[in-house]
């Protein structure tokens, strides 16, 4: 995790400055105890890092549980989750975008913009909002398909079907 300044806003998302909250934590030597609390942070962490590797045009890719980060040459960065080939975008032309991420106790939630397919070779974008088509040039299909199936050999079909939460179920459960 890059270095996060005492006044900035922490990146746990609480809203809080760091030094009011989790710096607090970090210097006691407390984690985030639930699953979600660490997902949340590395998430935020990890979209950090990718942003800033879009800022710097370096093409990476990482994983994160069922998540990949992705940055381009180009200054682009994506984040991809791959039980239903959602994406939405992080940066574009090394410009960090706004994070769609709202998170609740119990889940945490992205604001998907696309699914993404890597069919004939080629990384293909669709639009939620038009059902638009695009194929991104010079994206690390290869890479990224690596990554889909290391992460479909950690994860049992059983856990990966869990991953989404079907709002309206929530909804009646709440």
């Amino acid at each position: 995790m890059g270095k996060i300044g005492r006044n900035e806003q922490c990146p746990c998302g609480s809203g809080k400055k760091f030094k009011h909250c989790c710096l607090l934590k970090e210097q006691a030597g407390i984690k985030p105890t639930t699953p979600e609390a660490q997902l949340k942070v590395s998430l935020m962490s990890e979209i950090d890092a990718i942003q800033k590797a879009a800022a710097e045009k370096k093409q990476k890719v990482k994983e994160l549980g069922v998540f990949i980060f992705l940055s381009t040459a180009a200054g682009d960065a994506w984040l991809l989750e791959i039980t239903e080939s959602d994406a939405v975008q992080l940066a574009r032309a090394g410009e960090p975008l706004d994070i769609p991420i709202d998170e609740n106790p119990e889940t945490i939630e992205v604001n998907w913009s696309h699914t993404y397919d890597l069919g004939n070779r080629e990384f293909e974008l669709t639009a939620y909002s038009d059902k638009s088509k695009t194929v991104m040039e010079n994206y690390p299909v290869k890479e990224v398909s690596a990554s889909i199936k290391r992460i479909l050999k950690r994860f049992s079909s059983e856990l990966l079907s869990k991953v989404h939460v079907d709002s309206e179920t929530q909804d009646a459960t709440a």
